[in-house]
């Protein structure tokens, strides 16, 4: 869930060809009215680009939240759910060289207090209840239902998706948990056991240091975390070389958000969501799911194949070269991946062999 610093190919569709002229032009001409109607607006008067802005009721008055939707495809919409907590929608924008050619619909969403949607600047809003209800609210908004809503959460995105699915799966199609466990205990216990022994004990003296102080404004802090951690655990790409939708998207992280949901470390969790488990829920899920883990991520990969074991239709996709950011770091095989799920559920397949 370490999203905090200042901060694939496309699946091929092998189609069959027929013998003679006559049949080959009959072949292509479903995939380009297919590529007509996804691109056909549903705005009506001054279009937008696809832009919606859906008012929200809270405890605290009503606010907004941006959206903005790319493609058309009524049986397949993908919601995106960011990480963080209180980072954007940006890091996703990768997925516009890929899912269009699918057919696959998608909708960015910043959730309230992040990117271009309003942020109230009062903790008590950084609440995983409320973001559950908010999502809730999206959805109706934007005419999503179980004949064609599928959810991606990401980091803490994830964490956000699974609790929306276990009080609101009979709305979905599909779920997608991507790169985040069950449980914030295992999490923070994975980073102390594994990942912090992965460090040059002379380096992890010197962050433990700065974090018993308190001091994490201390410039040094994220110096010796850029190298040590960033670069080995959430994106493994050269650091002169991130993605710049992925820096863009971090960079505008609201600490507010961030430090109240997660705590100030870069090693396990401090904030609201230390004690989050849901681990002995997981088997209440029916719907298709699908857990993403990584050989190099923040998170544990062996607890997120656990997790596709736990669910009723549970899939798992390993990324063998990624880390947190594996739609990046291990591109190829994450939207391989999430591409070959998507379609299967809309074939009809709970489970897909990836």
């Amino acid at each position: 869930m370490k999203l905090s610093f200042p901060k694939v190919l496309t699946s091929l569709m092998i189609l069959s060809l027929f013998s003679g002229s006559c049949q080959t032009n009959e072949s292509q001409a479903p995939e380009e009215t297919d590529n007509k109607n996804y691109f056909l607006s549903s705005e009506e008067g001054v279009r937008t680009g696809g832009v919606k802005i859906i008012p929200i009721e809270t405890p605290k008055g009503r606010f907004k939240v941006w959206t903005k939707r790319f493609g058309n495809n009524p049986r397949i919409r993908l919601l995106l759910l960011n990480g963080g907590p209180g980072a954007t929608h940006e890091y996703f924008e990768c997925l516009e060289s890929y899912l269009p050619a699918e057919q696959i619909e998608f909708i960015y969403y910043d959730q309230l207090g992040c990117g271009n949607s309003d942020n109230p600047n009062d903790t008590a809003m950084w609440d995983l209840a409320r973001y559950v209800e908010e999502v809730e609210q999206v959805r109706k908004a934007l005419d999503l239902n179980k004949d064609n809503f599928y959810l991606l959460g990401h980091s803490w995105g994830g964490i956000l998706a699974m609790e929306y699915a276990l009080k609101y799966q009979d709305q979905l199609k599909g779920l997608i948990i991507s790169n985040m466990m069950s449980s914030c205990p295992d999490y923070g216990k994975y980073a102390d056991e594994v990942l912090a022994a992965q460090m040059d004990p002379k380096v992890l003296d010197s962050i433990r240091a700065i974090e018993s102080r308190g001091d994490f404004a201390n410039p040094r802090y994220m110096e010796l975390l850029m190298p040590n951690f960033y670069a080995k655990h959430v994106c493994r790409l050269p650091m002169d070389k991130w993605p710049e939708p992925m820096t863009r998207s971090l960079g505008k992280t609201n600490q507010s958000l961030y430090v109240t949901m997660q705590g100030p470390s870069e090693f396990g969790i401090a904030g609201k969501l230390e004690k989050w488990d849901r681990k002995a829920d997981l088997s209440r899920l029916t719907i298709p799911v699908m857990t993403i883990g990584a050989k190099h991520d923040t998170m544990d990969p062996e607890h997120m194949k656990w997790m596709a074991g736990q669910v009723q239709n549970g899939t798992y996709l390993y990324c063998p070269n990624g880390s947190h950011m594996s739609m990046y770091d291990d591109q190829e095989t994450y939207i391989n991946g999430l591409i070959k799920f998507l379609k299967g559920v809309d074939a009809g397949k709970n489970k897909n062999v990836l």
